[in-house]
């Protein structure tokens, strides 16, 4: 059975929690880590505090997931305070990183040049943001100006990315790829989507559960919707593995497994596109 890669999300933003701003960080990560065969297994929301951070930190790192992703909080602002909390979590002193120091001041220096800023230079607002726990690699943002930051503490590799979504994007998908194969493997997913018209929904959840119970390493998850008279119920199927025909196996075994207990109550599986948005 191949080992099971799994992370967990730590979203950081008072603007969050008090529902100004939209969390789609969480789904865009979980969307990308579940294709590269990584489970998310929790999402948690903090505030801006950097016990609360740490705390969280501290919880996610007593439960040794592969990778920790926090989101937000690396700003220059006096509440961006995400790496003081990892770094608290840790154990770990904040020193000034000589790489992230040349990452600041060349984007400021670039943000200069095209007219963005009104000047080049080092401030203590923008030095804050080469503060960073000892041991770190900072991550280049292309976007934004505060850098990312890799930290690997035991079995887990934390990342700490900025909230604004086009940062973190930028990081994730050009910064990280090469640390999260070294560090994680390659992995796979394969996902299916189908659909059973069925009058009752509890005539289909005893069936679900004893092909659940029958195929621990395939995810199945059922959504019921209206469907004139009677409901249109939505399965989906996903499976991580480390190998395409490892993945495509299990999940062909657990469909044909399905059909087998559909049949005898005159249930039919039928093939739908992905899931909508």
């Amino acid at each position: 059975m191949s080992r099971r890669r799994w992370a967990e999300i730590v979203i950081v933003g008072n603007e969050i929690l008090s529902g100004h701003v939209l969390d789609t960080n969480s789904r865009w990560l979980s969307q990308r880590l579940i294709r590269m065969g990584v489970s998310v297994r929790r999402h948690v929301t903090v505030p801006d505090c950097e016990n609360a951070i740490a705390s969280e930190v501290s919880a996610a790192l007593s439960r040794s997931p592969d990778l920790l992703i926090t989101a937000g909080g690396l700003g220059p602002t006096d509440d961006d305070r995400t790496l003081m909390g990892v770094a608290n979590a840790l154990g770990r002193p904040l020193v000034r990183n000589e790489t992230a120091l040349s990452l600041v001041l060349q984007r400021y220096r670039q943000l200069y040049q095209e007219g963005a800023v009104d000047s080049p230079d080092m401030t203590p607002a923008r030095e804050k943001m080469t503060i960073l726990p000892d041991g770190a690699i900072p991550l280049p943002n292309t976007v934004g100006t505060a850098p990312g930051v890799w930290i690997v503490s035991g079995p887990t590799a934390i990342v700490c990315l900025p909230g604004v979504p086009a940062e973190l994007k930028d990081i994730f998908i050009n910064a990280l790829p090469a640390l999260l194969r070294a560090h994680l493997g390659v992995g796979y997913y394969a996902e299916r989507h189908y659909e059973v018209i069925c009058k009752d929904e509890s005539v289909l959840a005893p069936i679900i559960k004893e092909v659940v119970q029958a195929h621990p390493g395939v995810y199945l998850k059922s959504r019921v919707r209206p469907f004139g008279t009677a409901f249109r119920i939505r399965l989906l199927l996903s499976c991580v593995s480390e190998s395409p025909f490892e993945a495509d196996e299990s999940l062909r075994r657990t469909v044909d497994d399905l059909i087998l207990r559909l049949e005898p109550a005159g249930i039919l599986l039928i093939p739908a596109c992905g899931e909508e948005e």
